[in-house]
């Protein structure tokens, strides 16, 4: 979950301008406890904080500036959001379980040295080294190219900035549109690519120079594995507005569909209002987001199924690679693997058959084991011999919420018609949508 939170909260902006006084910056009922308490009540596992936006503010008191929280009336100047956060989410106000990663920007409209490449650079190095330092383990880092058309000329000594990150954190992940960890999806709206693969040419990208389409689908002759993540804002805008209101459950589910459904991680920004807490109706509905995924997919409709393959490893007693295995509950590291023979049909199937009842659905979910890398290129899945969804695809997780509404049929088949190597499915399910409404 990303937290959109500083001055611009405070000035009704998106980007502000840098020259905003650190007095206006006065969160009096801040409560980090109950940012994390609602991230955890949404099966959150990650908050980001932007420490630093644009504008150069910065949430912690950094040594390097007065533009911060050091300088304004919050606590007296004593207080520092980012270890407020980190402390909530250890557990000492909440419960925890939440882990924490930060954003740093590296566009900044208030310091004097922003573009004096060796000064800035070494300021950033600085405020970053301050980071990585002073509040335990960090699981991401959030870079990014933004910066406006009238913005000084800047280069960035992202080599050193990266190899800080992995010298005083060698397990958190570095994002930015290049990687090298995870990439972005190459829009704000929360949508990957109907194809989307999790490898990409890094030699191909360069960080503030966006190719939005190649992000967004990734490449399958790609060799470097950066999967994509799509951050997008519960509201319409990142910070807080009081004129804004949450979206509803229609557009957040159709948000997770077109993010976690085509093999991405989900960012979902909510950001804290000027009291300092995330809002009522935000947290409401967070709670209801989550209420909706657990109703559609904590239920199976295919358990409890008979399955067949057009071939399994390891022969008559498919040496663990049975294709019942796609209806443990071990998503990632059980699943069917055929022999890699050529099949007699000239493509790879999985057939789940009820035997007698008509299974009724309307979301068909199909799981790689992403392990062992993601290799389906082209699939169809049948319904009683009538094709009923296809793609191309698959990855960690992809959902197929099928257009015609519910369907009904005894046997589903995948049929996997094109692959790099020999498809491994570690997960197979049938769900029912009551929150999709469709037209016929």
């Amino acid at each position: 979950m990303f937290l959109h939170f500083g001055v611009n909260t405070f000035t009704d902006s998106e980007w502000g301008t840098g020259r905003e006084s650190p007095s206006v910056f006065n969160p009096v009922g801040l409560d980090a406890g109950q940012w994390v308490s609602a991230a955890a009540a949404a099966g959150v596992s990650l908050v980001i904080l932007t420490a630093k936006h644009h504008d150069g503010f910065c949430l912690w008191p950094s040594k390097y500036t007065d533009h911060s929280v050091a300088s304004s009336p919050w606590k007296g100047g004593r207080g520092d959001v980012v270890g407020e956060l980190v402390g909530a989410a250890a557990g000492g106000q909440s419960g925890g379980g939440v882990d924490v990663g930060v954003y740093l920007s590296p566009w900044d409209r208030h310091d004097r040295r922003y573009g004096k490449t060796l000064e800035y650079n070494e300021y950033y190095l600085a405020q970053l080294q301050e980071l990585l330092t002073r509040y335990g383990s960090v699981k991401e880092i959030w870079f990014d190219g933004a910066k406006g058309s009238n913005a000084p000329n800047m280069s960035y000594d992202f080599t050193d900035w990266f190899a800080m990150v992995k010298e005083l954190q060698s397990s958190a992940n570095i994002f930015s549109n290049a990687g090298p960890d995870v990439r972005w999806v190459g829009n704000e709206n929360g949508f990957a690519g109907t194809t989307c693969w999790s490898t990409i040419n890094r030699t191909a990208l360069s960080i503030g120079n966006i190719q939005c389409s190649y992000l967004n689908t990734g490449d399958p002759a790609g060799t470097d594995w950066v999967p994509a993540e799509c951050d997008v804002s519960i509201r319409t805008g990142w910070f807080w507005h009081k004129s804004q209101s949450p979206k509803n459950i229609t557009q957040l589910l159709e948000i997770y569909y077109h993010s976690v459904g085509r093999n991405c991680l989900l960012l979902l920004n909510v950001p804290p209002n000027t009291t300092g807490l995330i809002p009522d109706s935000d947290v409401e509905r967070l709670r209801e987001f989550r209420t909706a995924i657990d109703t559609i997919f904590s239920t199976n409709l295919a358990e409890g199924c008979s399955v067949r393959a057009s071939s399994s490893r390891g022969g008559r007693n498919n040496g663990g690679f049975a294709p019942e295995n796609v209806l443990d509950k071990d998503h990632l590291w059980t699943y069917w693997a055929p022999d890699g023979r050529e099949e007699r049909d000239g493509y790879y199937w999985i057939e789940i058959s009820s035997g007698g009842s008509s299974l009724k659905f309307n979301v068909i979910r199909v799981q790689e084991a992403i392990g062992l890398g993601q290799r389906i290129k082209r699939y169809e899945i049948h319904v009683d011999g009538e094709k009923i969804a296809n793609g191309t695809t698959i990855g960690y997780k992809r959902l197929h919420r099928l257009k015609r509404g519910v369907v009904g049929g005894r046997n589903v088949m995948i049929r996997v018609l094109e692959s790099r190597s020999v498809p491994l499915i570690s997960s197979f399910g049938l769900h029912y949508d009551p929150y999709y409404w469709h037209s016929k």
